[in-house]
């Protein structure tokens, strides 16, 4: 509509939801079905790519939470559908989030079948937030594993993310580089980013400001005037003669020359690095680095680390921002409980383990060896993944900073086996085993819902 702004935010978040979920909600109303509900947020199975998928976006979703309501230019737009009375219009005015959330903590290694989050409210309420918490934590979760594949192939060197121009918008921008940063990203060009989050922010010089030039040394000089600790790109029109300017240049400004790196942006990447190398060391230039981006992914990233290439950092660009192998994951928001019941589904491919639940990590010598799902309450040996952070609409701990959860991600992922943290698919995969007392209670269930057999 003209002059609504086109950027989600406090006063219009509410909105952000699918519309069966206001129509079920006004429904639940009408019937009276208000009583307490259990959610289960998980990813049904794992993509082909993926040994395992890291948490992250709890913090977006309990803020969400935690702010959510109904504005009146909201409730007036709701109004002109004609879906929704004047009752209900009302009760939306006044609803807030008051519910539980227990969640696993972002940076935790997780797997299919096992619960992300829990919400449990009242039903309509439980209902209404699918959408929104379904869309933070999904991109966030799918954005950190892929980040957690490009940090495991660089083996320990430099990685920078480079995505934002070809992410898809811009909240996912801001998100993908929170999760890239919490999945062990040493730094991103995104600038916002670094201003909300406090990720460290890298980034430097373009080809159009060489182009900009009448010559490559040109710029070089000018760049390494304004900015002398820089990295140069090298690669505009010929790689290696872009290495024999910054020689060229270092041997002008002599003890005052302090450009700290090169950067390979094209072509051959492990033989430019070798020749650049040689030209670098040869020059005395030996604590001149290199850097290499364009195009790479873990893929690319591991064939030149293991190739031994001279590089000493990586920017990674559309491969890690958009997750291009995996873009999403078959994550669901399903009813596992209603007024003390639990409930499940019977459809192929999509059945449900009904009631809340509880993963305990069963680990021996700090290392990860099964997992166990359980029902909740139930004792099970190993570490409990889920906590509750959220009672009656309030997080119970502060927004823990970026800092906590990535080095929380670097302690996890040290605890999977080493077969996880290849690139192919680990043989053979970490396994997730059903309690006996929540397999009982899926088959009993089960055999209610589906009723008498027919001879």
């Amino acid at each position: 509509m003209s002059g609504q702004p086109t950027w989600v935010g406090e006063e219009n978040v509410a909105l952000l939801t699918d519309l069966y979920q206001l129509t079920m909600m006004q429904a639940y109303l009408e019937e009276g079905l208000e009583g307490e509900a259990a959610f289960s947020l998980f990813v049904r199975r794992l993509p082909p790519q993926r040994n395992f998928l890291l948490a992250c976006g709890l913090d977006d979703a309990l803020d969400y939470l935690e702010r959510l309501h109904f504005t009146d230019d909201a409730l007036a737009y709701l109004s002109s559908l004609h879906l929704f009375s004047d009752g209900f219009l009302r009760r939306l005015r006044d609803m807030r989030f008051g519910g539980d959330v227990h969640a696993v903590p972002e940076g935790t290694p997780i797997f299919a079948a096992e619960p992300i989050l829990e919400v449990v409210a009242p039903l309509p309420v439980a209902q209404l937030v699918e959408t929104a918490v379904m869309n933070q934590v999904h991109l966030q979760i799918v954005a950190a594993s892929k980040a957690a594949r490009v940090v495991a192939a660089a083996r320990g060197r430099t990685v920078v993310d480079f995505g934002l121009r070809r992410i898809h918008g811009a909240d996912a921008g801001l998100k993908v580089a929170r999760a890239a940063f919490v999945a062990g990203v040493d730094a991103t060009s995104n600038v916002l980013a670094g201003k909300l989050y406090g990720i460290p922010v890298a980034g430097t010089m373009a080809h159009s400001y060489v182009q900009a030039h009448d010559a490559q040394l040109d710029a070089f000089r000018a760049f390494a005037r304004v900015y002398p600790r820089t990295t140069l790109l090298v690669d505009t029109y010929d790689t290696l003669a872009g290495v024999r300017d910054v020689v060229r240049l270092a041997r002008e400004l002599g003890p005052a020359f302090q450009v700290r790196a090169l950067r390979l942006d094209s072509g051959d990447l492990l033989a430019l690095s070798r020749q650049a190398r040689r030209i670098l060391d040869e020059a005395g230039l030996q604590k001149v680095e290199l850097f290499a981006s364009g195009g790479l992914d873990e893929h690319a990233v591991d064939r030149l680390v293991r190739a031994g290439a001279p590089i000493a950092g990586f920017g990674v660009g559309t491969a890690m921002g958009v997750s291009d192998d995996a873009p999403t994951v078959d994550i669901a928001y399903k009813l596992v409980s209603y007024a003390g019941r639990g409930r499940m589904k019977l459809s192929p491919g999509k059945a449900l383990l009904p009631g809340r639940k509880q993963v305990f990590r069963v680990e021996h010598d700090g290392r990860a060896e099964r997992d166990v799902l359980a029902g909740h309450g139930e004792a099970q040996p190993g570490r409990p993944l889920l906590a509750q952070v959220m009672a009656g609409g309030r997080r119970l701990f502060p927004r823990p900073d970026l800092a906590t959860l990535r080095a929380r991600a670097r302690e996890e992922l040290g605890r999977l086996p080493g077969r996880l943290l290849g690139l192919a698919p680990a043989t053979p995969p970490y396994p997730v085993e059903v309690s006996a007392g929540l397999g009982a209670q899926r088959d009993e269930l089960a055999a209610s819902l589906a009723g008498p057999k027919v001879r």
